[in-house]
């Protein structure tokens, strides 16, 4: 197979920024791909459906003339989301969701949840309107070690949690543990779960042998590989419950370059090839469509793109850096070969 036409895919995670920054991160999200969900860790974040109404105007006076491409909004939840607020972020009709990040998990996240135990009223309001709760399932305990933070979090919360609220819709977002995918298989269809390229193309072994790469420095942080692999095999299975999420989340190479060494990966540039990637690796390619075209819509209750676009087999080198803002970006495997290029 040299080339394979597939229904116009969706991004089901992405981080846009803001400001100055648009006029990067949309084109780039725009390209190849239909829609994508928006995370609201802003500063400060998108907690109310007016920051939502603002933040979409922003991103769309960046979007590329001609472009079909649509951002659907998501909500911030913080430990004073109300219940009025998720009704009528479900009435407006461009909120598809409400994202949960652990205080302090990750960037832009000093403002999320602090106990997840008082989030109830919250939860059960999303169950009755039907509105998707994206979760950053990881804890953030001093006691847990990072690369054990996902599975605690299942053992400790999202267990009970799907018990508590069986009709719940969740996505847990981008997952990078072998326990993640077995909880997503054993779980009923409510329950299904994002991917990102980069655990799936790389383990914790690219990022620390034989010096450190800020640039695969993510949240959550890259595994074993014994993770990555469970995680191609649910990507490339055909099963309905995962799907395409890039977690695409840009820093400015400076930022990352630095003592704090920013967490995200910047991947849009060439997201749905370096997916590809990986289906080829695996054998896979006819399962590419449903991963990145099918399966994330029909979770979300959304009709699939109308459009396509086509893959063909050709090598083509990843750019070493990218303009951002003033300065300039790292994307996400900078200056190597990939064997397949979007022409269509």
């Amino acid at each position: 197979m040299d080339k394979i036409s597939i229904i116009l895919p969706d991004d089901w995670h992405l981080h846009l920024r803001d400001n100055q920054a648009l006029e990067t991160t949309v084109p780039a999200a725009a390209r190849g791909f239909g829609r994508g969900i928006i995370m609201p860790n802003l500063t400060p974040p998108v907690t109310h459906v007016a920051d939502a109404v603002a933040y979409r105007e922003r991103i769309m006076a960046q979007r590329p003339e001609g472009s079909i491409w649509q951002p659907l909004m998501v909500l911030y939840l913080t430990d004073n989301t109300t219940v009025d607020e998720i009704r009528a972020a479900k009435d407006s009709g461009f909120i598809h969701g409400c994202k949960y990040y652990p205080s302090g998990a990750t960037t832009n996240s000093a403002s999320g949840v602090t106990d997840l135990d008082k989030m109830s009223p919250v939860f059960e309001a999303m169950q009755d309107v039907g509105m998707v709760l994206q979760l950053h399932g990881e804890v953030t305990s001093a006691d847990v070690d990072i690369f054990d933070r996902e599975a605690v979090f299942i053992d400790r919360h999202l267990r009970g949690m799907v018990q508590q609220f069986p009709d719940l819709r969740i996505v847990l977002e981008h997952i990078t543990t072998e326990q993640g995918v077995e909880f997503v298989l054993e779980a009923s269809d409510n329950i299904a779960a994002s991917i990102t390229p980069q655990h799936l193309l790389y383990n914790r072994n690219h990022m620390l042998v034989g010096g450190i790469r800020p640039h695969l420095f993510c949240l959550p942080i890259l595994k074993r590989d014994i993770h990555q692999q469970a995680l191609v095999s649910a990507a490339t299975s055909g099963n309905t419950k995962f799907f395409l999420g890039t977690d695409s989340a840009p820093h400015a190479q400076g930022a990352k370059e630095s003592a704090c060494g920013c967490a995200g990966c910047f991947s849009h540039h060439s997201a749905i090839e370096l997916y590809a990637e990986v289906f080829d690796q695996a054998g896979a390619m006819d399962k590419l469509e449903a991963f990145a075209s099918t399966n994330g819509p029909d979770f979300y209750g959304l009709p699939h793109n109308s459009s396509s676009i086509v893959l063909k087999k050709q090598q083509w080198q990843l750019p070493d850096s990218l303009p951002f803002e003033d300065t300039q970006i790292i994307p996400l495997g900078a200056g190597t070969t990939l064997n397949w290029k979007m022409v269509e």
